[in-house]
């Protein structure tokens, strides 16, 4: 009888469920979120409460899920391209297929404006939006000067350093990671010598080549994670200025396990776990997975690796996603959130 009683007061113990947030709607600007129309959402990030997100082509826009649970655009037009609008009002600018967002803690957004090649900054107070870095046209220039008048080559990630600093820039066809220091302006490369080719572990990031980076994010302890597109690797760059790769095998795959072993294909971006731990949206193989750095494993988050919309509601490893470009973990609840791009769906796993 004892046991009984002890038993029928232990609660059940709840798995993690994934979550709907926004998308499968047709709604405009206004709409509630699980109404609204998304066009292809790539980054997802955080302030005070409210989701903001960007949607590349054909979407080109900003946009903020609020705290009411209405999507609105911010910035940018659907359907339409251009690079337009710095020094006046956000609304009206042209975007050309922004890929990913970072957020200070003042509320201020900076944008990858990836085929404009530069990065661009929105001004919550003021609705107003400006130019960083980088001209509109790609090149390679700028190092050791002003970022305002440094050129990358498609800009596809941005992410500020823990402190809020720095800005790390990911500079894909120059194949190369950048960091602005946001009080003097001024631009250096912290990995990559602009060639195309596997890094040698332990040696200078500046002097190694990387392989299409896609992704870049900057710990508390001074390291940069940087996730290769078309190198199907994590690769890390250490706080002496040394790389070393720490997952993946070059090749792509779906193996998971031991991390040098593990397998991504064509990973899109990555963000720091609450623990620590690196969440990589493993794009083309539709899944979330995790690098765990005490066991040096990767294991799987969400879904099944195969494409689809299914499975909404239950155990995230049965959701089917459609090629996710963006993850990004709430920092108030821990939340995962996903943006399913080709479902043109956001979720989020509630970890119980």
């Amino acid at each position: 009888m004892m046991t009984a009683v002890l038993l029928s007061a232990i609660a059940p113990i709840r798995a993690d469920e994934s979550v709907l947030v926004a998308g499968g709607g047709k709604g405009g600007d206004g709409s509630l979120a699980l109404e609204a129309k998304l066009i292809e959402p790539f980054g997802i990030e955080f302030h005070d409460k409210v989701a903001f997100f960007v949607e590349m082509e054909p979407g080109h826009r900003l946009r903020m899920l609020t705290a009411d649970g209405k999507v609105v655009t911010l910035a940018g037009t659907e359907g339409k391209s251009g690079y337009s609008g710095d020094g006046g009002p956000a609304r009206p600018v042209l975007f050309n297929g922004p890929h990913g967002l970072a957020i200070a803690s003042d509320g201020t957004i900076y944008i990858a404006d990836t085929f404009n090649h530069c990065i661009r900054v929105y001004d919550p107070k003021t609705g107003m939006m400006r130019t960083l870095a980088g001209n509109g046209k790609a090149g390679f220039a700028g190092d050791g000067g002003p970022a305002s008048q440094a050129q990358f080559d498609q800009m596809y990630c941005v992410a500020l350093r823990p402190d809020g600093k720095r800005l790390i820039a990911t500079d894909l066809g120059n194949r190369r990671i950048r960091e602005i220091d946001l009080a003097s302006g001024t631009i250096r490369t912290v990995a990559g010598n602009g060639q195309r080719g596997v890094p040698a572990d332990g040696q200078r990031a500046t002097e190694q080549p990387l392989v299409d980076p896609r992704a870049a994010v900057a710990d508390k302890e001074g390291r940069i994670w940087i996730l290769e597109r078309a190198g199907h690797a994590l690769r890390v760059v250490l706080p002496d200025g040394t790389i070393r790769t720490v997952a993946g095998t070059g090749k792509p795959g779906t193996a998971l396990g031991p991390a040098r072993q593990a397998c991504f294909n064509g990973p899109k971006h990555l963000c720091i776990d609450r623990d620590g731990s690196i969440l990589i949206a493993d794009t083309e193989n539709h899944r979330i997975v995790r690098y765990d750095l005490r066991t040096e494993t990767v294991t799987l988050v969400a879904g099944t690796g195969k494409r689809g919309t299914g499975g909404i509601g239950g155990d995230p490893k049965q959701a089917e996603l459609n090629r996710p470009h963006g993850v990004s973990v709430h920092p108030q609840t821990g939340e995962i959130y996903i943006c399913d791009s080709a479902n043109h769906r956001i979720l989020k796993i509630v970890r119980r």
